[in-house]
């Protein structure tokens, strides 16, 4: 087991509706972690479309293009693993997403489950809540994720893990 797993975070700023400018963009940062010896590169929230996408998620061909700009990046990723946030689409009802890549593919998506709908937020306007914490392993650990509001209450996501 490696005891130690080295993180790199891309705080890019992602332009709004910029899906293969945004995807491009990630692939070069994962490019540079992935040199710099990281084991994992994290994106932020909403990472592929930009964020907030506000009514753009409205356009049903634009977010069936954010999760075609996640394949095709997850087909660039390799030799680290990489979590990108988007939006997923499941059942007529869209969710802020994270997906996991790892080995060219998307290994597993987590649905954010808490909405932040105050101040400038309007999550709850065009997103349905996740309903699962999730956790995965890697490099001998148990990783779990989360989406910004999962974070900031104790009894969130993260109690769960």
């Amino acid at each position: 087991m490696n005891s130690r797993i080295r993180l790199a975070c891309a705080q890019i700023n992602s332009t709004v509706g910029d899906l293969k400018g945004n995807a491009a963009k990630m692939a070069e940062f994962a490019d540079k972690a992935k040199a710099s010896g990281a084991d994992i590169v994290l994106f932020p929230e909403l990472a592929v479309t930009g964020y907030p996408p506000e009514d753009l998620l409205l356009k049903p061909r634009f977010v069936a293009d954010n999760i075609a700009a996640l394949d095709a990046l997850a087909g660039k990723m390799e030799g680290i693993l990489a979590i990108v946030g988007f939006v997923d689409s499941r059942a007529d009802k869209l969710y802020n997403a994270a997906a996991v890549i790892y080995g060219g593919k998307v290994r597993l998506i987590y649905h954010k489950i808490l909405l932040p709908n105050y101040g400038v937020f309007d999550e709850k306007r065009y997103f349905a809540p996740g309903k699962k914490a999730a956790v995965f392993g890697f490099g001998g650990h148990i990783i779990g994720v989360n989406i910004c509001e999962d974070i900031w209450h104790a009894d969130g996501p993260t109690a769960e893990q």
